[in-house]
């Protein structure tokens, strides 16, 4: 939004309203592959970023006294108009007493919404600059407005991911060919500074590989890989996975290795978070083993009968219409591909 303002003529452009607390608990991170400079919270998320575009006409909007006592930098404050204008001159004089440097005047009451843009051209923009679809979503629905019930407006307000969204707006191409691009400039940055990247430190000498990822519309809300990958190891009498993530400094991707009967299993793919990551090995895994992972009409048959027969059972128990037989390790045995070595659980 603050790009589209200074392609519409403005001279400078405000950034969301932030507490304090949040950004000390930020790191600047410089994104060569987006061309940003972004201050990243210790969950990952994007708090704020910035690019080169709007280098010295964007205003970082926080906390006023504080922030006045705390920076030898000019602070501004805007505001909007209030229902009075005594109560706007009100508003006006307590926020001079902090001691900014200037006051400006968004020339329209809280109540009344912002006129309708071109969203196809910003979404354009929240694309290019790996722009978190909810925020993305929001913006746009603000703009359509009562355009939300026509058939592009529900599928809008459906999307979850910027991939669908892009598809509302008949800008799937653009999308595939704008993430090409993407993937193509960080491929070029990792190839030619090898060093920084970070590779799981475990030997991934007999790792099974394969390129997959979490696609969270293909699986039930209740039902994920890394939920059937635990219930089949407990009801096989094994150990719980392991997972061992790491972050790729250079892009912030996450890449995840899960180890179960002594067999690592892992995704060629990095992911935007580590849950997804995680969730990416887990799905290496079963597909290795022809195990359901939950998928949309291929649920694990045990995870519904526990959840339909036994809500309120210790999941680590034995059901009652299958129980456990000592010395029976499990019926079907755990088949490690592609390592080349014994099966561990041979002989038990």
């Amino acid at each position: 939004m603050r790009l589209l303002a200074l392609d519409y003529g403005a001279d400078i452009v405000y950034c969301e309203e932030l507490i304090d607390l949040k950004m000390l608990q930020c790191k600047r991170v410089v994104n060569d592959v987006l061309s940003t400079v972004d201050f990243v919270a210790p969950d990952d998320r994007v708090v704020f970023r910035t690019c080169e575009r709007e280098q010295s006409r964007v205003i970082f909007q926080m906390i006023l006294s504080t922030l006045v006592k705390g920076t030898r930098r000019p602070v501004t404050c805007k505001i909007r108009i209030l229902p009075s204008l005594e109560d706007t001159l009100s508003l006006v004089k307590r926020i001079e007493r902090t001691g900014i440097a200037a006051i400006a005047v968004h020339g329209r009451p809280q109540s009344l919404p912002g006129q309708q843009v071109g969203s196809c051209w910003f979404f354009s923009q929240a694309v290019q600059y790996d722009n978190h679809y909810t925020n993305t979503k929001y913006c746009l629905c603000q703009m359509l407005r009562e355009q939300l019930e026509s058939p592009q407006g529900k599928l809008l307000h459906a999307a979850q991911s910027s991939r669908e969204i892009c598809e509302a707006f008949g800008l799937g191409a653009f999308y595939e060919e704008t993430t090409r691009e993407l993937d193509a400039r960080r491929a070029e940055l990792l190839a030619k500074t090898p060093e920084e990247v970070e590779e799981p430190a475990e030997d991934t000498s007999g790792v099974i590989k394969m390129a997959v990822k979490f696609d969270r519309r293909a699986y039930s809300p209740q039902i994920t890989p890394k939920m059937c990958l635990l219930e089949w190891c407990r009801r096989e009498k094994l150990a719980q996975p392991v997972y061992e993530t790491v972050q790729r400094p250079l892009d912030r991707l996450f890449c995840s290795v899960v180890t179960v009967a002594e067999q690592k299993y892992q995704s060629t793919l990095w992911d935007k978070s580590k849950k997804l990551a995680e969730q990416a090995a887990a799905i290496v895994c079963l597909r290795s083993q022809g195990l359901p992972e939950g998928r949309l009409g291929e649920e694990s048959p045990s995870l519904n009968k526990r959840k339909r027969e036994a809500p309120d059972q210790d999941p680590g128990a034995p059901s009652v219409q299958e129980p456990a037989v000592p010395g029976e390790l499990c019926k079907k045995p755990f088949v490690a591909l592609g390592s080349g070595k014994e099966n561990p659980l041979e002989g038990l």
